[in-house]
């Protein structure tokens, strides 16, 4: 393990993944990064529930601290990635889901309903109808991981990887970047991390379509549910996706939407404490 990182590199589900645990107190936090992101999104919203909660932030294969895989990821693999870690966390486990990850929260409420207790989903990923070219895009994942090893070998990674991530902090959130430099250095300077990235990006279509059919298979559980739209980088569109948003918080009958119409996506970043305080009124 590499030491400017914290945490610990664990063995889950056949996978090795780097999880970052904070504080004490039950039911456990589960905090899944959005697309390409890491455990350290999340600080801002450890921060005020470490003494409440324990949390536990854990970065996909590929991402963050976590070593990288070859294999291209699916929507059940995902799924059942979060289900071995609540396992290991200790189950039932509250999951604070991102963007890209709430199609992964989703589909491990409707296949190991017994394992979650509560689910915040932060301005998660919604397609409403199946994506145009899912399968095509899928077979990408081998090109965009080679992007990675050449960013590696180039030293693109090393010259421009923290600065890169800078900017796209400066371009989606109010605050930027709020994690240690020292920690966007480990990261964003290995050059799989790039590729885990771009893999994930030709997933995105795949794991929609695959979750519109887990819809139709498996019910989504009774448990409290609280979805947060923002608003603030949506142009033009914003009513569509409040609306799409309010149809997963009626995935439970205990389900709930809170509106941000001046925050952007990076909502665990610019505003922790609604973060914070949706999981507390779980």
């Amino acid at each position: 393990m590499n030491d400017r990182l914290p945490g610990e590199i664990v063995t889950v589900g056949g996978d090795r993944l780097h999880v970052v645990s904070d504080g004490t107190g039950s039911p456990p936090l589960l905090l899944s990064a959005g697309l390409g992101g890491a455990w350290f999104d999340w600080i801002p919203v450890v921060r005020l529930l470490r003494d409440e909660r324990r949390t536990i932030a854990f970065d996909r294969p590929g991402l963050g601290g976590s070593p990288p895989v070859r294999h291209t990821g699916t929507l059940r693999a995902e799924a059942d990635r979060l289900a071995a870690l609540a396992r290991w966390a200790g189950a039932p486990v509250t999951v604070v889901a991102h963007s890209f990850a709430g199609f992964h929260a989703e589909a491990f409420a409707r296949l190991h309903p017994d394992l979650v207790a509560g689910m915040v989903l932060v301005d998660p990923s919604a397609e409403p109808g199946t994506p145009r070219f899912a399968g095509p895009l899928t077979r990408l994942a081998p090109l965009a991981r080679l992007a990675g090893t050449v960013a590696d070998v180039s030293g693109f990674a090393r010259l421009a990887g923290p600065t890169v991530h800078g900017v796209a902090m400066r371009m989606m959130s109010a605050r930027g970047n709020v994690a240690p430099p020292e920690f966007v250095r480990a990261v964003c300077t290995r050059g799989h991390v790039l590729g885990a990235l771009l893999a994930e990006d030709t997933t995105y279509r795949r794991m929609a379509a695959d979750l519109l059919t887990l819809r139709r298979h498996r019910a989504f559980p009774d448990i409290p549910l609280c979805v947060i739209t923002a608003l603030g980088d949506v142009r033009g569109t914003g009513e569509k996706w409040r609306r799409t948003h309010a149809v997963l918080a009626a995935l439970s009958p205990r389900g709930r939407q809170v509106v941000l119409p001046d925050v952007g996506h990076l909502v665990q970043v610019d505003r922790p404490d609604v973060v914070a305080q949706a999981v507390r009124d779980l």
